[in-house]
């Protein structure tokens, strides 16, 4: 079998450049996730390969050399390249679809899933397909027993990601949500569910920092929390998807950052690692563009306190 070394590589060039952006072989390392080790061999089997020194390692930060002026024109057309042909076999593998079970927390059934569907059934026409919302740890299951091909969930702290691919989408804070002109000092707090991975969250931080508000309910409608915070009967701890689903509320309510340590939470996109190609990434990304639009916009306006706090991934 013929040796790799001294081959151009498509990770030899993508090096190359956050290493010629960065100045640094540490800060190109901590850019791409690996070791500086990695990026230095990487970076000198790529100059072996073009029998050229691309970068003067020994000034600081580090000089781009002429050859590395030069190749970093063709570098950069080479990987916008390798991109196109990314998205197009992307495109081929969604258009071989035939069914898609989706599953979905209902943080999103509102808004972005109808839209989600819209835009997926552009790209395929001749796919069913097959929804299911409910909470995570039950799409989780689902996906894993293979009920479901691609789910949407919040991160499980405890989830085995060896079988599954996972495509981060949105991270988000945890915020205090009080009755208009009441504090939370003299409330007893509504819980999320217990029953449900967010409420399990919620209650892990608040033992974690030794914290035992007083609470009379536990519920699992974000409707139902936000109608009694509306009513005075209590304050709630919530996300900005939640009262984004429940926003006939909100000039009801107060919103403000967690009164002691914060809090966040991410969703992923997961689904079974390999059989569905490109297909799951390609789903990320129209779904980002609508949380976007949909979620992070919006709420970011209303409540310029959240700033990167709430952010596509």
């Amino acid at each position: 079998m013929a040796e790799a070394e001294g081959r151009v590589t498509l990770w030899g060039i993508e090096v190359f450049l956050a290493a010629a952006e960065e100045g640094a072989i540490s800060a190109a390392a901590r850019r791409l996730g690996v070791s500086p080790s990695a990026v230095s061999q990487q970076l000198t089997g790529l100059e072996s390969a073009l029998g050229s020194a691309l970068l003067d390692r020994s000034t600081r930060p580090m000089a781009v050399t002429p050859a590395g002026t030069m190749f970093r024109r063709h570098a950069q057309t080479i990987l916008n390249a390798a991109d196109e042909a990314r998205a197009e076999l992307a495109m081929a593998d969604l258009a071989g679809l035939t069914t898609l079970r989706l599953g979905m927390i209902e943080d999103f059934e509102a808004d972005v899933t109808p839209r989600l569907l819209s835009a997926l059934a552009g790209d395929l026409k001749g796919c069913r397909f097959l929804l299911e919302t409910g909470p995570s740890h039950r799409l989780l299951d689902l996906l894993e027993t293979r009920a479901l091909d691609i789910v949407v969930t919040a991160d499980t702290p405890d989830a085995d990601g060896d079988w599954r691919e996972v495509h981060p989408i949105l991270r988000e804070p945890f915020l205090a949500v009080t009755p208009r002109g009441r504090s939370a000092d003299d409330l007893p707090l509504i819980r999320y569910t217990a029953r449900h991975l967010m409420g399990r969250q919620i209650a892990a931080h608040l033992a974690q920092l030794g914290l035992q508000p007083a609470a009379r309910f536990e519920l699992d409608s974000y409707h139902a929390i936000l109608a009694m915070v509306a009513a005075g009967a209590g304050w709630a701890i919530l996300t900005p998807l939640a009262l984004h689903q429940a926003r006939r509320f909100r000039a009801e309510v107060e919103v403000s950052p967690l009164p002691f340590a914060p809090l966040d939470r991410t969703l992923s996109l997961s689904a079974r690692a390999g059989p569905l190609r490109g297909v799951p990434g390609q789903i990320s990304q129209h779904l980002k563009g609508l949380i976007q639009t949909e979620v992070v916009g919006p709420m970011r306006a209303a409540l310029p306190f959240l700033g990167q706090s709430l952010t596509v991934l």
